[in-house]
């Protein structure tokens, strides 16, 4: 009777010590794994233009993506970035450097093969009054279609919905032409326009761009895990 009682216990710690290896073992796997499990994204950060301010484009574009890193993080989202600090890809200051970096960034989407890659941008154009949000996708991505439309809506009802710009097919840009992934280029505003140039250096804006696409982001990567 007595060896059956110490065996009975043994087996009781014995079990009750595999289900707390498994918990923790759970806990680890949740905590490292957890971005991985709610998709992959990766940010890039163009070098841009200068604005009509002298607003340097690079240094709005790393700033919002920063941003937008922490937003998806905080959503359990694995995030990747082709650029944390200021500095460009490129081998050298050739003439041939721009090409370099945008050759580099492309080599990241493919070694990196993420769901979604969010490029950030702000746009430009001689006349002053234009502005607004927008979204360009590879023309002929039904993905990349699909993520800009939603990306664009989230934009809108953000930031500014008296935007009627809605998102856009393109063959032009480097990045979008070069690589096979699911790419958007979200340019967030125009540095050419007076009132959102200067909007898009207050910290609070940009906040408010990066929630934008961060929602829309999570919305297009729970769309995706629908389906599998």
């Amino acid at each position: 009777m007595m060896k059956k009682k110490i065996w009975e216990l043994g087996m009781t710690v014995l079990l009750l010590t595999g289900v707390f290896w498994l918990a923790r073992t759970g806990a680890r796997l949740t905590g490292a794994d957890a971005g991985a499990g709610n998709g992959v994204v990766l940010i890039d950060s163009d070098p841009g233009k200068i604005g009509i301010h002298q607003e340097k484009e690079k240094d709005i574009n790393l700033q919002i993506a920063k941003r937008l890193k922490k937003q998806l993080e905080k959503n359990g989202v694995k995030v990747y970035m082709t650029r944390e600090n200021d500095v460009d890809l490129s081998e050298g200051d050739g003439g041939n450097s721009k090409v370099q970096d945008l050759k580099r960034r492309c080599e990241m989407v493919r070694k990196i093969q993420p769901d979604c890659v969010l490029s950030i941008h702000q746009n430009s154009y001689p006349e002053e009054a234009i502005h607004g949000a927008q979204v360009f996708y590879y023309e002929d991505s039904s993905e990349g279609k699909k993520l800009a439309e939603i990306l664009q809506k989230h934009l809108v009802e953000v930031l500014d919905k008296e935007n009627h710009r809605q998102a856009k097919g393109n063959r032009t840009y480097y990045m979008l032409k070069k690589t096979e992934a699911t790419l958007v280029i979200v340019e967030c505003g125009f540095l050419s326009n007076n009132q959102e140039a200067l909007l898009l250096t207050d910290e609070k804006y940009q906040n408010k761009v990066a929630k934008a696409i961060c929602s829309g982001t999570l919305e297009y990567l729970s769309s995706l895990a629908e389906k599998k």
